[in-house]
C-alpha cells in the first residue's frame, strides 16, 4: 500500500537535480527506512551500520560519510524512478516495520514500547493518537449531551475538534479575543517554541513546512488559527469571556457554569460535562518583594510584554533567568544602554546548534514528496525524546558524590553540560556565575546555541546573582546593599504554574469547593479527574508536565482521548455522572509522589517551581510517556463510581415526538436508566 501523503512530478516531484539537492538535508536514518519503502530492499538493514545517537552527536547516527553519501545516491536512483511512474512496493510486514523501528532507534526497542510507537508512526492505515472513539449512541442523544470547554489554545482547540467529530456539541470560552493560548498571549521578542516543530504540532494535523526546526510564536499563533479554522471552531466559540465559577447541580446532574463577557453581561451555561483547558502557564507570576509597586519607571512581566515601552538606549533591569528570559534578553541586550539581569539560579543548557535555524528547503521537500519519509522522521523525533535523558536524571539512593548530581550518570551529563558552558566563557567571575550548582534535570533545561551566554558576555549587560532586597522608586537594591537605578524593570518571573484552575471557582457534589479541597497542594487522577466532582475533566492537570522527555501535545492528545472516551462511558452505559473513586484518585497520587522523589526535579537540594508551596512536585510527570498513554487509552470502569439518572427524570414512555422514530426504538431496546438521561436533556 502507497503513501497517499507523497507527490509526483505533475505536483511538483522536480528534475534530478532538485532530488540530488534535496537529499543533501536528509536524516539518513529516516532515508534508508524511506528507501525501504521505495524498493522492497529489506537488506539495507544490514547493509547500513545500525545509527549510534548521543547527546553531543551529529544528528546522523554518527554514519560514517561515505556511508551516507551511498545512501544518498541510492535514494536518488530511486525517487527518480518514483517520480517516472515506477510504483511503490506493498507496505513491509510487521515483522519487518518492528526491524525498522529498532534500526532508527539505535537499539532493540522494549517490546512493550511496540504499540504504543507503532501508533506514533502511523503507518499501514492506522488511527492517529489522538482520533476520537465512535460513540454508538443516536445523533438525537449526543445532541443531548452538551459540553463547555473553558479555554482555547493548544488543548482547548484538540478537545473541541475531537468532541466534534464525535458528535457531541460544545461551547468552547475563551477570555483573550482568539486561539492560541500561549501563543496568542506570549509576545516577547525572541519567544519560540523550545520542541522541535516536526514533533510539535497535532499526531492529525502534521505540518511538513514549518519554517523553523523551533519556530517562533508567530508562526505556531498561526499554525492554532489555521487548525481551528479548518475545523470551524470559532461558530462555537465565545472570545473575550471569562469564567466566574462552574457548580454542580446535584438534581439535574449537571454543570451550572456562569460566564461573562467582556461588557460584563453574565449568563449561565448548563453542561453535561466540563472540560478544563485552561493550562499551567497563563498567569503572571510577580516576585514578592518589598517596594514593588513604588517603581516610577516602566515595569512588566514578560508574558504581559508592553509594546508601547521604548527600551532603546534605556537602563534595563531583567529579574529572573528561565525559560522567557533566556529568550528575549538576547534580543534586547544590543540596543540597551545598560542590562542587569538580575539571576537567582543558573539554566542548564542543552546544546541545540539549530535552535534558531531555518529548516532547509530540501528537508522540506523530502517531507512533502519522499514516501513515509516523514513518518519515520517523526518517530524518530518522538523517540528520540520518548524517555529522553530520563536514566541520566534518576536519583541513585547509593550515591554520595555530593549535591549538585544524583546518580554517577547524571554527573556525567553534568560534567559534560559544564563543559559546554566552559567552553564558551573565559571570565572566571561570569564562569562561577552561569555554572548551575544543582544536578541537570532539577529545573528546566534550556536548548542553547550560544546566543544566551554571547549575550551575557556583552559589555553593556551584568549578571548579579544577589539577592534582591527591595525595589525603590529609581531601581532595585540587593541583599548586599548595592543600589542599581534603571528606567525599566522586565520580569521573567514565571507564573502561577501551582495554583490550578485559579482564575475560577469551582463547587462539586455536595457544594464542595476544589480549591479548598486542594488546599494548595492540587492532584488528580491521571491529571484528569478528581473526587466530588463529577463530569469534570482538565487537560494538561496536576502532573503532566514533561522535563526530559516528550512533546506536551502528546500529553493533551492522551487526556483528550481519554476524557471522549469518558463521554461514550456515560452515554452507552445511561449514566448520569462518572466520579473517580477517592482510593483509586490516592493510590496514582502515591505512585507519582514516590517516582516524583526520585527524580533530580523531586530531590530535596533543589528548589524549583515544579515543587508547590508545600514542597510537592504537583508538575511534573515522572514515568515514561508509554506509561501515560497505556493508562489513557480507554477509561475504565471500575475507576469511577458511576451515577444513573435522578428518579424525577425517568419519564413515562418514551414519546417518538421527543427523539425522533431512531432514537425512540434505540431506547425500547434498552433498561429504562440509559435514556433516562437524555429525556432529561430534553426537559432542560
Amino acid at each position: 500500500m502507497g503513501d497517499p501523503a507523497f507527490k509526483r512530478a505533475d505536483q511538483g516531484f522536480g528534475d534530478d537535480r532538485a532530488i540530488e539537492q534535496a537529499l543533501e538535508s536528509a536524516h539518513i536514518p529516516s532515508l534508508v527506512l524511506a528507501l525501504v519503502h521505495l524498493t522492497g530492499d529489506v537488506s539495507l538493514l544490514t547493509q547500513v551500520p545500525r545509527p549510534v545517537y548521543d547527546f553531543f552527536g551529529d544528528g546522523q547516527g554518527s554514519l560514517a560519510p561515505d556511508v551516507q553519501a551511498t545512501v544518498r545516491a541510492r535514494a536518488a536512483t530511486a525517487l527518480k524512478a518514483l517520480r517516472d511512474g515506477a510504483p511503490l512496493p506493498p507496505l513491509p510486514p510487521a515483522d519487518t516495520i518492528r526491524r525498522m523501528m529498532d534500526f532508527i532507534a539505535g537499539v532493540d526497542i522494549p517490546e512493550h514500547y511496540v504499540s504504543f510507537l507503532m501508533e506514533e508512526l502511523a503507518i499501514g492505515g492506522g488511527k492517529p493518537r489522538a482520533s476520537a472513539p465512535e460513540i454508538n449512541v443516536p445523533a438525537s442523544a449526543k445532541a443531548r449531551f452538551r459540553v463547555v470547554i473553558i479555554g482555547a489554545g493548544m488543548s482547548g482547540i484538540l478537545a473541541a475538534i475531537e468532541l466534534q467529530q464525535s458528535g457531541i456539541p460544545y461551547v468552547l470560552v475563551e477570555k483573550n479575543a482568539d486561539f492560541g493560548g500561549t501563543w496568542f498571549e506570549n509576545s516577547y521578542p525572541g519567544c519560540r517554541v523550545d520542541t522541535q516543530n516536526h514533533l510539535y504540532s497535532y499526531s492529525f494535523e502534521n505540518n511538513h513546512d514549518w519554517p523553523q526546526f523551533y519556530s517562533r510564536r508567530g508562526v505556531l499563533y498561526g499554525y492554532f488559527q489555521r487548525i481551528a479554522a479548518k475545523h470551524g471552531l470559532a461558530a462555537h466559540t465565545r472570545f473575550e469571556t471569562t469564567v466566574d465559577e462552574a457548580v454542580w447541580d446535584e438534581a439535574s446532574r449537571r454543570w451550572q457554569v456562569r460566564v461573562r463577557d467582556k461588557s460584563g453581561h453574565a449568563e449561565v451555561i448548563e453542561a453535561s460535562a466540563v472540560i478544563s483547558a485552561v493550562g499551567q502557564l497563563n498567569q503572571p507570576k510577580f516576585p514578592d518583594i518589598e517596594g514593588r509597586d513604588s517603581f516610577q519607571g516602566e515595569s512588566f512581566h514578560s508574558a504581559r510584554w508592553n509594546h508601547g515601552v521604548t527600551l532603546e538606549g534605556k537602563r534595563v533591569a531583567v529579574i529572573g533567568t528561565g525559560a522567557s528570559a533566556f529568550q528575549f534578553v538576547p534580543e534586547i541586550a544590543a540596543g540597551l544602554e545598560k542590562l542587569f539581569v538580575f539571576q537567582r539560579s543558573a539554566p542548564w543548557l542543552g546544546p541545540t546548534p539549530e535552535y534558531h535555524e531555518d529548516v532547509p528547503a530540501g528537508k522540506q521537500w523530502l517531507l512533502e514528496h519522499v514516501p513515509y519519509y516523514r513518518s519515520w522522521y517523526r518517530f524518530y523525533l518522538f523517540w528520540l525524546m520518548t524517555d529522553g535523558v530520563l536514566d541520566a536524571v534518576r536519583i541513585d539512593p547509593a550515591w554520595d558524590g555530593g549535591p549538585q548530581a544524583v546518580s554517577a550518570l547524571n554527573e556525567e551529563l553534568r560534567l559534560a553540560l559544564a563543559g559546554y558552558i566552559a567552553m564558551q566563557i573565559e571570565d572566571p567571575g561570569l564562569l562561577a556565575k552561569v555554572t548551575p550548582d544543582y544536578p541537570p534535570g532539577g529545573k528546566r533545561m534550556l536548548r542553547d546555541n550560544g546566543t544566551w551566554l554571547n549575550a551575557l558576555k556583552r559589555d553593556n549587560v551584568e549578571v548579579i546573582d544577589e539577592r534582591i532586597a527591595r525595589i525603590t522608586p529609581t531601581g532595585i537594591v540587593t541583599a548586599a546593599g548595592r543600589a542599581v537605578d534603571v528606567d525599566v524593570i522586565i520580569y521573567g518571573t514565571g507564573f502561577h504554574a501551582s495554583d490550578f484552575l485559579r482564575t475560577f471557582k469551582v463547587k462539586g457534589r455536595g457544594g464542595v469547593d476544589l480549591h479548598d479541597q486542594w488546599n494548595g497542594d492540587a492532584r488528580a487522577y491521571l491529571g484528569i479527574a478528581m473526587p466530588n466532582f463529577p463530569n469534570l475533566f482538565s487537560i494538561y492537570g496536576p502532573n503532566t508536565n514533561i522535563v526530559v522527555n516528550g512533546s506536551i501535545i502528546f500529553f493533551s492528545e492522551c487526556a483528550v482521548r481519554y476524557i471522549v472516551g469518558c463521554v461514550k462511558l456515560l452515554l452507552e452505559g445511561g449514566y448520569a455522572a462518572m466520579e473517580v473513586r477517592p482510593d483509586m484518585h490516592d493510590a496514582f497520587n502515591t505512585r507519582i509522589d514516590a517516582a516524583n522523589a526520585g527524580m533530580a526535579w523531586g530531590a530535596p537540594q533543589v528548589s524549583s517551581w515544579y515543587k508547590n508551596a508545600k514542597g510537592r512536585v504537583s508538575q511534573n510527570w515522572p514515568l515514561a510517556l508509554v506509561d501515560y498513554w497505556n493508562m489513557t487509552r480507554r477509561p475504565d470502569p471500575d475507576d469511577f463510581v458511576l451515577t444513573t439518572p435522578g428518579p424525577q427524570w425517568i419519564p413515562d414512555q418514551v414519546r417518538d415526538d421527543d427523539m425522533g422514530e431512531a432514537g425512540a426504538r434505540f431506547y425500547r431496546a434498552r433498561p429504562p436508566r440509559i435514556f433516562a438521561l437524555f429525556m432529561s436533556s430534553s426537559r432542560t
